[in-house]
Formats: structure tokens, C-alpha cells, sequence
């Protein structure tokens, strides 16, 4: 089967780790980004299979990403999966609105993070790439 990507655009470093972490359980290749700008520039350079978008970005927020994301021919089809507060309220109703195909709450389950994913992504061979 052939490796399939994510990209996992998130300004928290523990965060980061943690979604990195479990990606690694699973068969995935990852890629990951800090802020808004370079998720975009990195999913246009990659063609990643899944974008998992934090909403709450420093400078341009995962909203206004995810609203340029389905805009763009070559990335629109790519599934984005919104990673949303608890404390947040209204965030998954923006989300949707966005454009954002799922969300998943934080603090992220991480019993059911993956199984979570199959609903987006189909698995394939796990490598990563921090670019």
C-alpha cells in the first residue's frame, strides 16, 4: 500500500510532539509545520493525504488557512481535520464552516486518536520529516 502523509499544523510544541508520537504508532509519514504560512507552502510542496490544522495559529489562524486551502485547485480535495479546544466553545461550528472536513477536541484522546484518522485516511508506512 502505498505511505500515506500528514501534515500536522500546530505552534505547540508539546502538542506537536504529542500528534507526532502518535502518528509514529501508526503507519504514516509525517510532516509537520509551526504556523499557518508554512503549512500552506509545505501541503502546496507535498500533496500531504490528511492536514491536521490547529485552529488557534500565531498571524494566520487554521480558519483563514483552511479557508484558503479549499480555494487553492490543487489542495482542495485534501481532507483537513481541525484540532479544537474543549475551552473553545463554537470552534467545531467554525471549523465546519471553514471548511474543515472533521475536527478532533483537545485535550486529544489518545486511546482513539487513530482510529479517529481511518475516517480520513486510510494507513500506510510511517516516516517523518521536520521541515
Amino acid at each position: 500500500m502505498e505511505n500515506k502523509t500528514v501534515l500536522i499544523v500546530e505552534d505547540n510544541d508539546l502538542n506537536m510532539k504529542l500528534v507526532r508520537s502518535m502518528l509514529q504508532l501508526g503507519p504514516y509519514q509525517v510532516l509537520e509545520a509551526g504556523d499557518a504560512e508554512t503549512g500552506i507552502q509545505i501541503a502546496r510542496e507535498h500533496l500531504p493525504d490528511l492536514i491536521l490544522m490547529d485552529i488557534q495559529l500565531p498571524g494566520m489562524d487554521g480558519l483563514q488557512a483552511t479557508r484558503i486551502i479549499r480555494k487553492d485547485p490543487i489542495l482542495s480535495n485534501i481532507p483537513v481535520v481541525a484540532l479544537t479546544s474543549y475551552a473553545m466553545q463554537g470552534d467545531e461550528q467554525k471549523a465546519t464552516t471553514a471548511g474543515c472536513t472533521g475536527h478532533i477536541a483537545k485535550p486529544i484522546d489518545t486511546r482513539r486518536f487513530l482510529d479517529m484518522l481511518a475516517e480520513y485516511l486510510e494507513p500506510g508506512e510511517c516516516q517523518v520529516k521536520r521541515l
